[in-house]
């Protein structure tokens, strides 16, 4: 398992840099998730960095304008958003590579990729405004952003998004899939997802769990919902004590 760092705070003095990568994040964070897994996935060392978005230490503006995480400073420059960060990842550091060799290939999985965002998008609505549909129409609304996944990795025949080891299109779709049971938790009951349904996305996400890179930064639903309760409901949120 990663080594979890204290989220730091106002008044929080800037921590000297100990690695040739930071990672300005937050533990909870799906979008940071994504760039924890690729850097497990490629075995890199990194300083991790954990920011209280709630009450942000003040010089964080001044590493990252947006004061978003995630946010990598890689010696000369700091990059961000997610998929920028791991695509730079990939680049940099070409074993083990998370996009398929064949050219076309790897364009579908930037594709798929790009399809994400309907399920973020979706999830966010859920987190914001859980009861303004019902059970069933949220079931049916994720299930069609869940659709071109549960084809295209059907049509593969693979364990896997990137074959038989996860790959870019596995990590970057992993986080929403850790934190599907949040919807039950925001909802206040069980989602009512037939047992038949995208079944080859259920085997996946058995598989994924017990992907060694995913262990490595799990946190499971759980503490994914104190931590959305904690940053919506409480004024001075203390997200280390999940």
């Amino acid at each position: 398992m990663e080594t979890k760092t204290k989220h730091l705070t106002l008044g929080s003095p800037i921590p000297p840099k100990t690695e040739p990568l930071t990672l300005y994040s937050f533990e909870y964070c799906p979008f940071a998730q994504r760039v924890r897994l690729v850097l497990h996935a490629k075995g890199l060392k990194y300083q991790a960095v954990n920011i209280n978005l709630k009450k942000k230490p003040e010089w964080y503006s001044s590493i990252n304008t947006s004061e978003k995480v995630p946010a990598l400073d890689i010696g000369d420059k700091i990059i961000t958003e997610s998929l920028d960060i791991c695509n730079y990842l990939d680049k940099t550091y070409p074993t083990p590579a998370l996009y398929s060799a064949e050219p076309e290939a790897a364009e579908k999985e930037k594709e798929l990729i790009d399809k994400i965002g309907s399920v973020t998008s979706l999830f966010a609505k859920c987190m914001m405004n859980a009861k303004d549909k019902t059970p069933e129409e949220w079931v049916k609304d994720f299930l069609t952003t869940m659709e071109p996944f549960e084809t295209e990795l059907k049509l593969k025949g693979t364990k896997f998004f990137g074959g038989d080891n996860p790959g870019m299109v596995d990590y970057m779709l992993w986080p929403w899939a850790e934190r599907a049971k949040v919807l039950d938790m925001l909802i206040g009951e069980k989602l009512p997802f037939s047992e038949d349904c995208i079944p080859t996305l259920h085997e996946w996400k058995k598989n994924m769990l017990m992907n060694t890179v995913v262990q490595a930064v799990y946190n499971g639903p759980e503490k994914c919902f104190k931590a959305i309760q904690l940053k919506y409901n409480t004024e001075d949120p203390d997200f280390d004590s999940i």
